[in-house]
């Protein structure tokens, strides 16, 4: 498979301020986030090192960051390849995740100063404004403090909990979560539901907070179950077709 970059110059960070390393770890993370580089490609270095005009050392280091962040792994006999989870796997994380982030934003409600709060408001702001929610064809959110969900769990104010809810899976569940939001309808429901809870924690109301986070988690489930029924999401392999990990 051809594996189609995004070219540096739409990077985010401006390119005098980065390395070789960094302009190829953000542009691989960013084509992978988004699905361009399909769950279970394999990476070819020769390619890549071409590509970016740059040696193996920057490249390798970009991979290792990428693997560490859970978006690549290592397969026996195979080589280096984009993760991939099964099905099973992913209704499973997004179980756990319903629980984990609902109590996030039940703290949020209760530990979030009004300085966070109004920040808050001004991301979805600048999501709404966004021209692919407003058009309906996806929902995309930058990692980080750009992030609705990444900024809830900070404004928790409970480290055990975010270290649970932004390891590796955060990086991973992204792709997903994006890929998610490519349904019709999606983006604008989701803008939506993130505007209830951003209203619920706002009032200080940590119970409506949490079933409100939950609810938004437990539909994005659904929605992946019902795409992957409809054989409309192709970024979820069979568990038979699945290889094993390697566990190195």
């Amino acid at each position: 498979m051809a594996i189609q970059l995004d070219s540096p110059s739409e990077s985010v960070v401006k390119l005098d301020a980065l390395t070789h390393a960094d302009r190829a770890f953000q542009a691989l993370q960013s084509n992978i986030t988004k699905g361009d580089i399909k769950p279970g490609t394999k990476i070819n270095e020769t390619e890549l090192a071409n590509r970016y005009g740059i040696s193996r050392g920057p490249l390798r280091e970009a991979l290792q960051r990428l693997q560490s962040r859970g978006l690549l792994e290592r397969i026996p006999h195979v080589g280096t390849r984009v993760v991939s989870l099964n099905l099973n796997e992913l209704l499973e994380i997004y179980q756990v995740r319903e629980v984990l982030e609902g109590l996030a934003c039940r703290l949020a409600a209760e530990n979030m100063t009004d300085a966070e709060i109004a920040s808050l408001a001004l991301l979805l702001e600048k999501h709404a404004a966004d021209t692919e929610v407003q058009s309906g064809y996806a929902y995309f959110q930058k990692e980080g403090d750009l992030d609705f969900h990444y900024q809830i769990v900070k404004g928790a104010k409970n480290e055990h909990l975010a270290k649970q809810i932004l390891s590796e899976l955060y990086h991973l569940l992204r792709l997903y979560r994006y890929q998610c939001s490519l349904s019709e309808g999606r983006p604008q429901r989701a803008l939506k539901e993130h505007l209830a809870i951003l209203d619920a924690i706002a009032d200080r109301d940590g119970d409506l907070a949490e079933m409100l986070m939950r609810k938004h988690i437990r539909q994005a489930r659904l929605n992946i179950a019902q795409q992957y029924k409809q054989q409309d999401f192709d970024l979820i392999n069979e568990v038979s077709k699945k290889p094993q990990r390697s566990k190195s």
